[in-house]
């Protein structure tokens, strides 16, 4: 879920097979004319050690990564776990700035969608979501919108939707909305993200997310002046967050370290833009302090 406020942008290696092996050839197959056996992809291991990539910042082994069980997903006649790691990559190019390739994926997955008959369903609110964000991040908001909406019918019909996954939307969907000039509907959004959120294990920085969120989407609707004294109280609800959030994390925590580490660092530059200097300085320490440890 990456919702972060619209003043900051992104920001033990185990040696697995697919960094040495190739992908099977697809020469290699089934004979002709038979319809081949579904061999699915280890989902779950994919994501774990997709994540594991990206919190070392190795991208070219993440994307490496990625491309080679999309391969082995195809040569195994497995939708759903292609339709997986096209989500993924989608969140990865878009995470690098790579809009094209971003794009391609999104048709992909929408196409495995209709394949799958799964619209309507949870993965096809997740992939809604992500192509969303996508068009969000490269600034095709009136192509964004309608993914958006369409997510947020997907997750409120369902009531197997978890929270953190509405919660997210609701933010991302809101940023969408400021950028579109509608503030109104993001604050709206918001409120809705932090009713949610209060009530997810480890939803306290999502919700210190939110707050920072509002304060842009507050200055959008009535002016720095005029939305200053609500924008210093969400910037102070954000901070206070932030800083019980820090007794979840280390070992046992419901925080992971890298995770705090990221917020911390992609938060400090919307407290710098309000005037909170000394509270962006130690937030900004404190996610260093954290990377140099780990």
């Amino acid at each position: 879920m990456d919702h972060l406020p619209e003043h900051k942008k992104e920001t033990e290696h185990i040696l697995s097979k697919e960094d040495y092996v190739e992908p099977r050839c697809v020469l290699s197959g089934d004979p002709y004319g038979k319809v081949p056996e579904v061999k699915p992809v280890p989902q779950q291991r994919i994501i774990e050690k997709m994540d594991e990539y990206m919190g070392q910042k190795d991208y070219a082994g993440a994307e490496r990564h990625l491309k080679y069980w999309l391969e082995e997903a195809k040569l195994g006649a497995d939708l759903r776990g292609q339709l997986t790691i096209r989500n993924e990559l989608i969140g990865f190019y878009r995470k690098r700035g790579r809009k094209e390739d971003a794009y391609e994926n999104i048709e992909e997955a929408l196409k495995l969608l209709a394949a799958l008959d799964f619209e309507g369903t949870i993965s096809s609110g997740t992939t809604y979501t992500n192509a969303a964000t996508a068009y969000y991040t490269f600034e095709d908001n009136e192509k964004a919108l309608p993914f958006f909406e369409k997510a947020k019918d997907v997750y409120e019909a369902n009531t197997a939707t978890n929270a953190d996954l509405l919660g997210g939307l609701y933010n991302n969907m809101a940023l969408c909305c400021t950028a579109l000039g509608r503030p109104e509907e993001a604050l709206s959004l918001y409120e809705k993200a932090l009713d949610l959120m209060k009530d997810v294990p480890g939803g306290i920085l999502e919700q210190a997310i939110t707050y920072l969120n509002m304060a842009n989407a507050k200055e959008a609707q009535l002016g720095m002046e005029a939305a200053e004294a609500d924008i210093f109280r969400y910037l102070d609800e954000a901070e206070s967050l932030i800083d019980q959030a820090k007794e979840l994390t280390g070992e046992g925590g419901i925080i992971h370290e890298g995770y705090y580490a990221f917020v911390l660092e992609s938060c400090a530059p919307t407290f710098s833009y309000y005037g909170y200097f000394m509270t962006a300085d130690e937030l900004s320490r404190r996610a260093k302090e954290i990377y140099e440890r780990t």
